[in-house]
């Protein structure tokens, strides 16, 4: 379970908020109220003060890139360090298996990402963070570049993902898929983060 205590990211404060495993909760609200903010400070990959704890264990016993590889920020805008595909993936076996899930190519791993689709990139992040097995996903508009296919089998997957025992925190402008994922949202208005049901 990942739980906080206590999460202050500038003048956002997140208090007494528990995502048990098997849970989706969708973050929703205005753009630029700072929905990206909290699943950046849950990452701890902006300044931040407070407790965040993964099952039993305070974050602040950790080093960052542990931290991270449990718990796995994936931006809205991909991140990318290297020209061609497969090098941003150390388990390609695995990669494969999951881009067949999400109706790409297996030689999609050899182009230059110069040359991937606004939608590949999004889904290649998203498995370049699945293969890494993390413990929470931290997910910001997963689908927002995806037709409706593409979105229902990424959908499918992060399911699965639940089902195994992972859980998530999502952003997300789109309410019929909070509701087809979570059961309830942190909803960031004014500052004020109140957690409500779908």
């Amino acid at each position: 379970m990942l739980k906080v205590s206590f999460l202050k990211i500038f003048s956002l404060i997140l208090r007494d908020f528990d995502l048990p495993d098997g849970e989706a909760v969708a973050v929703s609200g205005a753009s630029g109220v700072g929905k990206s903010l909290i699943l950046r400070g849950l990452a701890d990959l902006i300044p931040n003060d407070g407790e965040v704890s993964l099952d039993g264990r305070s974050r602040s016993e950790m080093s960052g890139p542990d931290w991270r590889r449990l718990v796995t920020y994936v931006a809205a805008t991909p991140g990318w360090w290297a020209e061609v595909v497969c090098d941003h993936f150390t388990d390609l076996a695995h990669a494969k298996e999951l881009a067949r899930e999400f109706l790409l190519p297996e030689d999609i791993f050899a182009s230059p990402v110069a040359q991937l689709s606004t939608g590949e990139q999004q889904r290649l992040v998203l498995i370049r963070a699945l293969v890494q097995s993390p413990k929470v996903l931290l997910l910001d508009e997963p689908t927002s570049g995806l037709d409706t296919e593409a979105t229902a089998m990424v959908e499918k997957r992060l399911k699965t993902f639940l089902q195994a025992g992972g859980s998530m925190l999502f952003v997300t402008h789109d309410m019929g898929q909070a509701k087809r994922l979570a059961r309830r949202t942190l909803h960031i208005h004014d500052n004020t983060i109140e957690e409500l049901p779908l």
